[in-house]
């Protein structure tokens, strides 16, 4: 991984994007509805990953970008030469009555393999690092509970340990969501036939079968 100090400085502008979500109608920036929360996601090419939570019903806005790193306002070209330090990023903007945050979990636990670390299929480097970004304790004791009872989904199943880096969106880098450029926003939506490399992968995100108690029993928090 990149220091800070060795990072690319990147620019002051930020980068143009539309104003309105392509799909959802929504504001692509804000400002969000009152009670509304904000999470961000890294799970591999970020194409992929932004159709699966656009689709979720409570989901107010997603918006592709670049987190976890020092390059300020990082462009694409950038960010994969891994010099910026983030990985490809999905901000959601969800409503809580609406939709429970462990539904967002699910959808990002299961459409990717968190148990290789900087790596998704053949997308191979520190820019496509799985993650989790909340904005509040409450999303972060969530975050590691379900890290716990996925990890022991996966144990039970044969597989490896989770890799997913878990930090709050403040300390992730330099603690901002930098958004990517337009084309990027909805890009599956435009471009129905791109590529994709996500779906369902490995085992289940089971609530019923893997509690909170029966977790924390046997793996310990992230």
């Amino acid at each position: 991984m990149v220091t800070r100090d060795d990072a690319l400085p990147g620019r002051d502008a930020e980068l143009a994007v539309a104003d309105r979500h392509v799909v959802l109608g929504t504001p692509l920036k804000g400002p969000w509805p009152e009670g509304h929360e904000v999470i961000t996601f890294g799970m591999g090419c970020f194409w992929g990953a932004e159709r699966i939570f656009w689709q979720i019903p409570g989901v107010h806005s997603t918006a592709a970008g670049y987190m976890g790193g020092w390059t300020r306002n990082p462009t694409y070209e950038e960010t994969c030469t891994a010099q910026t330090g983030h990985t490809e990023a999905v901000q959601v903007v969800f409503d809580p009555e609406q939709v429970d945050l462990d539904v967002l979990l699910k959808a990002f636990w299961e459409n990717h393999d968190p148990t290789t670390p900087n790596r998704q299929g053949n997308d191979i480097g520190t820019q496509y690092r799985s993650a989790v970004y909340p904005t509040t304790d409450e999303q972060m004791s969530a975050v590691q509970d379900s890290r716990a009872r996925y990890q022991q989904a996966l144990t039970e199943a044969g597989y490896g340990e989770i890799a997913t880096e878990i930090r709050p969106a403040a300390e992730a880098g330099d603690g901002v969501f930098y958004y990517a450029e337009d084309y990027h926003q909805g890009y599956l939506h435009k471009n129905p036939g791109g590529y994709c490399n996500h779906g369902f992968c490995q085992v289940g995100y089971d609530l019923e079968a893997h509690g909170q108690g029966a977790a924390k029993a046997t793996l310990p928090e992230a």
